[in-house]
């Protein structure tokens, strides 16, 4: 591959990529968001609950919360969409990554795997605590 063409990969495809999946995550978004006007009072039911410290439910594995998407829970659906919404700065960072190990500008590498391993360990820790 020239090195025009990684070039053009690097700088013109990742925004278009990038934008694809911000705009696919507010659709998802907006799905839940719609789904849950089918279901008067089900979200205020949930944070009253929460607000008494009852463990309201748990999402399970992501199998479970995907079938539970598909299956049309709104809150799920939500969920899922948030999730999708998380790739945006992961991927964001993972590209300016792959562009720094290309130009072999060793500083920047450094500290964007610093970042990207943070981000990474922060989603992690999220589903674990």
């Amino acid at each position: 591959m020239k090195a025009q063409d990684e070039d053009r990969i690097l700088r013109v495809w990742t925004p278009v990529i990038l934008r694809t999946v911000l705009a696919a995550a507010g659709i998802v978004i907006l799905i839940g968001l719609v789904g849950m006007t089918r279901i008067p009072g089900e979200y205020v039911d949930h944070f009253h609950a929460v607000q008494a410290g009852q463990r309201v439910s748990d999402y399970g594995t992501l199998g479970d919360l995907l079938g539970r998407a598909w299956d049309g829970d709104p809150r799920s659906i939500m969920t899922v969409g948030l999730m999708i919404l998380t790739l945006v700065p992961l991927a964001r960072v993972a590209f300016c990554l792959l562009f720094f190990i290309k130009d072999g500008n060793k500083p920047f590498i450094f500290f964007t795997a610093y970042v990207l391993a943070g981000l990474i360990l922060g989603v992690m820790l999220g589903r674990i605590g």
